[in-house]
């Protein structure tokens, strides 16, 4: 389970069997804060006087169904993160539950004690994403300071966001580093909303989406008749973001020309526009990012030395998402939000299957794949539980083979997850999905089999 900050996540544990709920209270002693009840009166009692952050339900309560009380709770709560626990294995529930928005459902008795934390602990991850989204949009609510959602609490965002902070305040250049769809759009609005000059005006540049004429007049500005079409004198970028920050984005994709044109007006601080000897002023502060190395391009021959000496004052480097596995379920809740607020619609919660993929996944593509891979599955979802299926994740997502030295970089509990993940595809492989001689070879008991296939979403066509 993940390890978290004081106060610890409440957990609700309703159940009339006095035994499940010492097994399950001594299990997270140490990671959760555990209420007890032994019937639908004291759960609902308990419920009314404290906010949990997980509901584990027993089906069959004395005087008492367990779905119908979830229902009632979420009515009062509908973002409540629930698991419905069932002695009987009724197929129906199980399904009903998953209907309902349930994160999930488990069989009684518990086999597999690590498989029952490992569903636990995804569940609170799931209910520590919806309360972190609800806390970024009550800053921002009060907050006038334009500052973007930045959805993220790994070790290596966080140390992205302090460097931010830091060089935010400075008024020199910097150059933004990192793979296309890491987010370099939304740390330079950043930049600019931590900075002295956010009250003054922020452009964007696209260098790579714009040819040289183009983005030249885009940039410097024109007079009248300075070429065909110019019927009026027009401000470039250049005049329009004096006082404040100007954003190249993709600067790598910059024609040498305009490389040497850029140069000047940093070094001098002065410009002219397109058909006019006129030398205007122009203090701004300027803002790059680039998805290849400009090192590597400067070697290469196809970017100016000299300029790149000039933007490469403070570099940051953003990580892809693969280096972020901790934020993947935070960011999918945020555009789940958002695209249901969009489109008008109540899709999820994830399943725990469909969170499993979506933290295995290598994501080439980063946040920008993760955000249409979620608005796909709310498109095209009426409403209802997201699955799998529905992010289409199961296809092209070929199972990652990590070398020795990925493995020794993991934690103990992701590196053993990783080869439990491997281990369990390549047996399903060798024996062709047969769960009879999987269990036989692997001496995992059949129904422990379905349990760590269901916790790694492995599907058998």
């Amino acid at each position: 389970m993940p390890t978290r900050q004081n106060p610890l996540p409440k957990v609700l544990v309703v159940d009339d069997d006095r035994y499940t709920r010492a097994l399950i209270e001594q299990l997270l002693r140490k990671t959760a804060e555990v209420h007890l009840a032994g019937d639908g009166a004291r759960a609902r009692e308990l419920f009314a006087q404290d906010d949990f952050n997980l509901v584990l339900m027993d089906q069959r309560l004395p005087g008492d169904k367990g779905l119908d009380l979830l229902r009632e709770f979420r009515l009062q709560r509908p973002r409540q993160v629930a698991i419905l626990m069932t002695g009987y294995a009724d197929v129906r529930d199980a399904v009903a539950a998953l209907r309902e928005g349930l994160f999930d459902y488990l069989s009684k008795p518990f086999h597999d004690l690590e498989a029952l934390e490992a569903t636990i602990g995804k569940a609170l991850e799931l209910d520590a994403a919806y309360r972190e989204i609800d806390v970024l949009r009550s800053r921002l609510a009060g907050s006038a300071s334009g500052a973007p959602d930045v959805i993220g609490q790994s070790p290596a965002m966080e140390r992205l966001l302090g460097q931010v902070r830091q060089v935010a305040g400075i008024d020199t250049t910097v150059l933004l580093e990192g793979e296309s769809g890491t987010g370099k759009d939304v740390i330079a609005k950043l930049v600019h909303a931590w900075s002295a000059r956010s009250q003054r005006p922020y452009l964007t540049v696209n260098c790579g989406a714009l040819p040289e004429s183009l983005l030249e007049s885009l940039l410097f500005g024109y007079e009248k008749g300075a070429f065909t079409g110019a019927s009026q004198a027009t401000a470039g970028y250049f005049e329009k973001a004096d006082g404040g920050n100007l954003f190249l984005d993709e600067i790598a994709d910059m024609s040498p020309k305009l490389q040497s044109s850029l140069l000047r007006v940093l070094q001098d601080h002065s410009y002219s526009r397109i058909g006019s000897t006129q030398q205007r002023s122009t203090d701004f502060r300027l803002i790059c990012a680039t998805n290849r190395s400009l090192a590597g391009e400067v070697k290469a021959g196809r970017f100016r030395e000299d300029l790149y000496y000039r933007i490469n004052v403070v570099a940051l480097t953003l990580p892809p998402l693969r280096e972020r596995s901790g934020d993947i379920v935070r960011l999918a809740v945020h555009f789940l939000e958002r695209y249901n607020h969009r489109f008008g619609k109540q899709c999820g919660p994830f399943t725990p299957a469909a969170v499993q993929a979506l933290e295995s996944r290598s994501w080439p593509g980063n946040v920008r794949e993760l955000q249409h891979c979620v608005e796909r599955a709310v498109a095209l979802q009426s409403s209802g539980p997201i699955d799998t299926r529905h992010l289409g994740l199961l296809a092209d997502d070929p199972l990652p083979t990590l070398s020795a030295g990925q493995l020794q970089s993991l934690a103990y509990q992701e590196a053993r997850g990783a080869f439990e993940r491997d281990y369990m595809h390549r047996l399903l492989n060798a024996v062709g999905g047969n769960m009879s001689e999987a269990a036989r070879t692997s001496g995992i008991p059949r129904q422990n089999l379905y349990v760590r296939m269901k916790r790694w979403g492995i599907v058998i066509e």
